[in-house]
């Protein structure tokens, strides 16, 4: 009797705590979610009605006359190119690279390894701050160059960090049998130790790929020409000027067909589009990466 009780009782507090999981978690997700549901029906709301609108479910006055202005840019499509280019090569380059070095530093044989450690820690905590950074960038012949994006993030320490720990999980008999079998150092990197690492590296990648697609300090930096503008770079410049004419509207007999606010609103969802849209393909390699390390022999 006292064990059917107790069977009651615990499946009672399984269903309260069930219950308080889905309660929170369904708050949770909407306190994310919302927000930005609201910037994307602001974004397709009627400029004249934005500055009316406050929390809102559905768009007011369905217009796309702030997506018009945004495109109608003959320069935006360029940007396009360049950041799809900078981020596909630099996310490429980044992980090959920084995979390279990790392998290479996993191997407790590798001389002066401590050394390396201890200076890539270092670079995790102190760097020579903006002035010394551009005057490297300029030394190099980096400035008003498509590779200053991708040199100066070919490699990061954090990611390294990440990348080692993943390689010494994997069994060294491995790497002894392909030896065995006449394989060399660079054909065991890339036919066994990348394939098997393909959850880590798919998160390295979507990390890097994040960084690079919503980056604009490095051309607003380093880049004078606007043709090597990248799609934030551009969309930056379009608020600033959108907000400057704005500003002289009342001293023009111009009417400007949209607001600065609707037009920010716009720019933040072109910007967030791909990303989201990228993010499914990668996310059954998060959900195996959960089982990394879990199962051993």
């Amino acid at each position: 009797m006292n064990v059917k009780v107790k069977r009651n009782d615990k499946i009672k507090e399984n269903r309260i705590f069930n219950i308080t999981n889905i309660i929170f978690l369904s708050l949770f997700t909407f306190i994310i979610i919302y927000p930005i549901w609201n910037i994307v029906v602001k974004s397709f709301s009627s400029p004249d009605t934005i500055a009316n609108v406050g929390i809102s479910i559905w768009p007011k006055d369905f217009s796309l006359v702030n997506y018009q202005l945004v495109f109608n840019d003959p320069t935006i499509w360029n940007a396009f190119v360049i950041s799809i280019l900078k981020t596909v090569i630099g996310v490429v380059t980044h992980v090959l690279f920084t995979s390279m070095v990790a392998y290479g530093m996993s191997k407790k044989y590798l001389l002066g390894r401590n050394i390396y450690t201890a200076l890539g820690i270092g670079t995790m905590f102190f760097s020579g701050g903006m002035i010394p950074t551009y005057l490297l960038m300029r030394s190099l012949g980096l400035l008003d160059s498509f590779w200053v994006y991708i040199i100066p993030s070919l490699f990061s320490y954090y990611d390294l960090l990440i990348l080692m720990n993943f390689f010494r999980e994997i069994p060294e008999s491995l790497e002894e049998s392909a030896k065995m079998d006449g394989a060399g150092v660079w054909t065991i990197f890339t036919r066994i130790i990348l394939p098997l690492s393909t959850p880590v590296l798919a998160t390295i990648a979507l990390f890097n790929g994040v960084f690079q697609w919503n980056d604009y300090m490095t051309a607003k930096i380093y880049i004078s020409n606007e043709a090597l503008y990248p799609i934030q770079m551009k969309l930056y410049e379009i608020i600033v000027q959108t907000q400057a004419a704005a500003n002289m509207q009342t001293a023009t007999s111009v009417v400007i067909p949209t607001t600065s606010e609707s037009i920010q609103l716009a720019t933040i969802v072109i910007a967030t589009v791909p990303i989201v849209l990228v993010y499914p393909f990668l996310q059954k390699y998060f959900i195996s990466g959960m089982m990394i390390g879990a199962v051993k022999e």
